[in-house]
């Protein structure tokens, strides 16, 4: 028994130096993000060149899920350009049943809440540019225009890019196309 106690004593002594030695913590935290991954550049918007006034012989009609409008819209098909910062970039038709005309050049983003700006209004036979922003189409509720381009013509749904040019004009042309490609199994 008595060799057991010192036995006990040296154990004791030293397993308090290895619990010395033993932090239940470290003391300098690693940085959250390893230093080889890198943030994201910020999205910067490219250069907009006008396009040339649209001629009737180059609009691509679509159509709006909306059975109480008056309108009809269309696209200039030979000016639709998606540039390298990825924005579509169009020209916007909308005529009225009295064949009263706004034009407007456009671009739109695919982002997920999506986004549009007027870059120009048209008029005359030409375009008057504007200073205006970036607007939501998420949450806007009277904007069947921009909602239909950016759900099922311009962007790939739940992908968030743009759809190549030859896409968007065969979505504009058959509506079926745009039912089809949205990713929702039809009943």
């Amino acid at each position: 028994m008595r060799s057991i106690v010192p036995t006990l004593l040296i154990a004791l002594l030293t397993s308090s130096t290895v619990f010395a030695e033993w932090k239940p913590y470290i003391d300098e935290a690693e940085p959250p993000v390893p230093s080889s991954v890198r943030d994201k550049e910020p999205w910067k918007e490219g250069v907009t060149i006008l396009p040339p006034f649209p001629k009737d012989g180059d609009l691509v009609e679509f159509s709006v899920d909306d059975p109480s409008s008056q309108f009809r819209q269309y696209i200039d098909g030979k000016h639709l350009t998606t540039g390298t910062d990825e924005v579509v970039r169009y020209t916007l038709v909308v005529e009225s049943s009295t064949g009263a005309r706004n034009v407007s050049f456009e671009g739109m983003r695919c982002t997920p809440k999506g986004a549009y700006k007027i870059y120009a209004y048209g008029y005359d036979g030409r375009f008057e540019k504007t200073q205006a922003d970036w607007v939501s189409i998420y949450g806007r509720l009277n904007d069947k225009i921009h909602d239909e381009l950016h759900k099922t013509i311009l962007c790939i749904p739940r992908a968030f890019t743009p759809r190549p040019k030859k896409e968007m004009i065969r979505a504009m042309r058959v509506p079926q196309f745009q039912e089809v490609n949205t990713g929702f199994v039809s009943d």
